[in-house]
């Protein structure tokens, strides 16, 4: 009798989160998962390696990255989102299922998803994240706009008739916008983000160095040394990559100054879209900001110093979110207990708003 009571009460606890609820952060470089009343249970790279001889996943995630420029010619890992938006559907939904899969095996009940999309996207890209989610396997699909649920997940306040301004830097895009009483009130979305920092190492090494390395070799030197703003001390990392002049193995080492002006121009790109939302930005709530400060978020505002070089562009204090890298994930999270009052497709309106004056 005590078996067949604990068999029963594993099963009905298996049920509960088969129709769990989940928030996903579907992000260019990684994907969060949030569970209702678990928390994170997901965080793996937005990658799928698919054999094109028969059209089958080999691997998805951390799995498949680690085969990112080391498949043979049978099979292929690509990177299904490009700049914040789909840019393989097929890809993406796959990717999703798998991963809805993975955190909550196999369920009786579908569960209601909601995905984070940039604050500035078209209608036929919102529609596109819509019947991925609902193709993968979800019963509704909500979205909300990344600096919303970057807000949320940071611990902000955004019921308050407050000015608070969000600056999240992900893989593909830069989201900054100034949030009250629920809303965005100003925002912008911009194509240069994580990614394009890696691209510009590649380019800054291959131009100086004469060397070719990869996306994944950047990364970590990014990580490792990266700065957009003075160090205090010069940090140096030994890397290896071909050289182009006799196409062999070359190592040699680049310092943190060499990164920094390897980034020059594409932390102009996001500085000027800082300056671009605080002009537009009413006078009673840029106050609010000068008070409350600049909020950063995402993987990108981990490079060392952005919050220096933002407070120091903009004169507005400025500090990096606490896991700054999962805020989305918990603020799509805190949406969880809202879907009540949500409607299927986008929960903030503003930038239709925005768009149609």
């Amino acid at each position: 009798m005590k078996n067949f009571l604990k068999s029963l009460s594993r099963l009905v606890g298996r049920f509960m989160v088969f129709s769990s609820d989940i928030g996903i952060d579907l992000g260019t470089a990684s994907v969060l998962v949030y569970v209702k009343g678990k928390g994170i249970v997901l965080n793996e790279p937005s990658v799928v390696a698919v054999d094109k001889r028969n059209g089958k996943i080999v691997a998805v995630g951390a799995d498949a990255q680690k085969m990112l420029g080391r498949t043979p010619g049978s099979i292929i890992a690509i990177r299904p989102l490009r700049e914040g938006v789909i840019s393989d559907y097929e890809m993406t939904e796959r990717m999703i299922k798998e991963f809805i899969r993975k955190v909550m095996g196999f369920r009786l009940f579908k569960p209601n998803v909601v995905m984070c999309v940039p604050s500035i996207i078209t209608e036929v890209e919102e529609r596109a994240v819509i019947d991925a989610g609902l193709q993968a396997g979800a019963k509704r699909v909500f979205l909300v706009e990344e600096p919303v649920a970057a807000a949320m997940g940071a611990g902000i306040d955004i019921a308050l008739p407050n000015g608070n301004m969000i600056v999240d830097i992900g893989g593909g895009t830069t989201d900054i916008a100034v949030i009250s009483l629920h809303d965005i009130v100003v925002s912008t979305s911009i194509k240069v983000a994580g990614d394009k920092f890696d691209e510009a190492i590649v380019k800054y090494i291959r131009r100086k160095h004469n060397v070719l390395i990869g996306e994944r070799t950047a990364e970590a030197i990014k990580v490792e040394i990266g700065c957009v703003y003075p160090r205090p001390e010069e940090l140096a990392m030994e890397i290896k990559g071909r050289c182009l002049m006799t196409g062999l193995p070359r190592t040699f080492t680049v310092t943190s100054t060499e990164v920094l002006e390897a980034f020059e121009e594409v932390v102009s790109s996001i500085v000027e879209a800082v300056h671009s939302v605080l002009e537009r930005t009413p006078p009673e709530l840029t106050g609010d900001i000068s008070t409350n400060g600049i909020v950063m978020t995402g993987g990108g505002s981990m490079i060392w110093g952005f919050d220096k070089l933002i407070a120091a562009k903009t004169g507005i204090p400025t500090r990096v979110a606490d896991d700054a890298i999962s805020c989305v994930a918990y603020g799509t999270g805190k949406s969880l207990d809202h879907l009540h009052a949500m409607q299927d497709g986008t929960i903030n309106l503003s930038r239709r708003r925005q768009m149609m004056s």
